[in-house]
């Protein structure tokens, strides 16, 4: 049976491939695949395999093989799911195998930012240390992360994760409410009272109708002074102008940002503009390390071998 990896790069190198190619003898992998190469190259497969690619409508009625389409990802919007259900085509996504990775950068992040290692380790280059009267330098405030209150917008899987480890330093960790709704359980919060509470708050939600620029001008200025925003979730939750703004300002602290509403950001955005030393921005790497990347690979040929068996596993379809 044919089958093709559509998207390999977006996977990185020095992955271990031999289980998935036991499954699939035929495999074959492309790094990279075009929008006008798509169509060519699952014409004729039973097994279609990606991270990204958008599989339209129109692209999947043309593939009268198709048995099988396994993503590298939680998200399956780059799939028109109506269109593979209406063919039989089984669609399965994975599942926590990036919580790990993700609650180690969105904490990597914190602490950077709350004990200013960045300006800290620029003071040094500049030979501020040498000219101390003292051992050390004192020259911008240092945080604990246990006298702070810990906000997570999105409680599943990625949000249940990072707020293990919130209440692992000591944190206080508060949850909103699902955005667009009032539902009141688990002892949520409202969203209104989370900004008003949070020292540091994370996103980790789906982007929908209800969290599309969930972050603007009005959210900030709910915020306190010096609270911190993190951002491994979507791009397209926060206004990028008004968080520009907001930092500029002195309306928050600092902020980390691991997506923007567009990747890759060919056309800019106002978060990449910005100079202030209290913004961290990472080309959406939060998931990637080796670990979660290999365990990415090894869900998906786990995925492959239960539909091949004639079991249920992370279907959506």
């Amino acid at each position: 049976m044919k089958a093709v990896f559509l998207d390999w790069a977006t996977m990185g190198p020095d992955l271990d491939t031999a289980e998935l190619r036991a499954l699939l003898p035929e495999l074959e992998v492309f790094d990279v695949t075009e929008d006008h190469e798509v169509a060519a190259r699952i014409q004729d497969a039973a097994f279609v395999l990606t991270n990204k690619i958008r599989l339209t409508d129109e692209l999947l009625n043309r593939c009268p093989e198709l048995q099988f389409i396994g993503l590298t990802a939680t998200g399956t919007d780059n799939v028109n799911l109506e269109t593979a259900a209406r063919h039989g085509v089984a669609v399965c996504n994975i599942r926590a195998y990036c919580t790990q990775s993700v609650a180690e950068h969105v904490f990597g992040c914190l602490l950077s930012l709350t004990h200013n290692l960045g300006r800290y380790a620029a003071d040094v280059r500049a030979g501020e240390w040498q000219k101390s009267d003292n051992f050390c330098l004192l020259t911008h405030p240092v945080r604990e992360l246990s006298a702070m209150t810990l906000g997570i917008v999105g409680y599943g899987e990625l949000g249940k994760g990072v707020a293990k480890t919130g209440a692992a330093f000591g944190m206080e960790v508060i949850v909103s409410m699902r955005p667009g709704t009032s539902e009141d359980r688990d002892g949520r919060v409202s969203f209104d009272e989370l900004l008003a509470r949070s020292d540091a708050i994370s996103l980790h939600c789906p982007l929908n109708d209800d969290t599309r620029r969930l972050f603007g001008r009005e959210e900030f200025l709910k915020m306190k002074n010096d609270a911190i925003l993190i951002n491994t979730a979507r791009g397209g939750l926060i206004d990028s102008a008004a968080l520009a703004e907001a930092l500029c300002n002195g309306q928050i602290a600092a902020a980390a940002i691991d997506v923007l509403p567009k990747e890759p950001p060919v056309q800019g955005d106002p978060l990449l503009d910005y100079k202030g030393d209290n913004l961290i921005v990472t080309p959406h790497i939060a998931w990637a390390s080796n670990e979660a990347r290999q365990a990415a690979v090894n869900e998906l040929a786990a995925n492959i071998a239960a539909f091949m068996e004639g079991r249920q596993r992370n279907r959506v379809v």
